[in-house]
Order: structure tokens, then sequence, then C-alpha cells
């Protein structure tokens, strides 16, 4: 297992036990690692959010929806974030991608 694998199993330990500055801060260094970690990115978006860190938190969603446009989960994290920070016109134009992704379609074509 990878050292960012670690962290992030780490991670989700202390997430679990609602230990969330812990769990933060190891996300963190799993994104440190691995820039393009999809999961880090969506796991520590959400946990900044659960904590109300929403400015930061929406700064991981779009990474997450940067690196993964066609993912479900992550449009529908960062819609809350938006709601969080009372940016509705985001909040709607992210639960469309994820409607539009519930339905089977694709925000962003295969190349």
């Amino acid at each position: 297992m990878s050292e960012r694998d670690s962290l992030f199993d780490d991670a989700n330990g202390h997430l679990a036990v609602g230990e969330m500055d812990e769990a933060i801060a190891l996300y963190r260094r799993c994104v440190a690692l691995d820039p393009e970690f999809f999961d880090g990115w969506h796991a520590l978006g959400m946990a900044l959010l659960k904590t109300g860190g929403v400015k930061e938190a929406i700064g991981c969603g779009l990474q997450a929806v940067t690196l993964r446009p066609n993912d479900l989960l992550a449009w529908t994290g960062l819609s809350q974030m938006y709601v969080r920070d009372g940016n509705i016109p985001e909040a709607e134009a992210a639960k469309g991608n994820a409607r539009i992704l519930s339905l089977g379609g694709k925000v962003v074509r295969d190349a």
C-alpha cells in the first residue's frame, strides 16, 4: 500500500469516529503527495464542509470535478458546498450537472 493510500485509510478512520481535525490534516497530506488524487480532494472538501470551512471546501470540490468531470458525487458535493456558501446560481449549475449524470448523460464527453 502506498503512503498516500495508507494516509487516506487513516483519515477515513478518523472521520468515522468524528475526529474531523485529524481527518482533514491527513486528507491534506494525501493531496499534497498526489495532487491528482480525486478521492482525497473529494473527501477533504466534504470534511471541510462539515467543519464550516466552506470556501476551502469549494476549492476542493472544484478540484474534484476538474479531475473527474463526469462524477455524480463530486457534482452533488460541490452543489452542497455552494448552497452552504449561499451561492445559489452556482449550486443550481452543479446540481444540473449532477442531474445530467444521474440520467446517464455526460458533462464532458470523452476525447
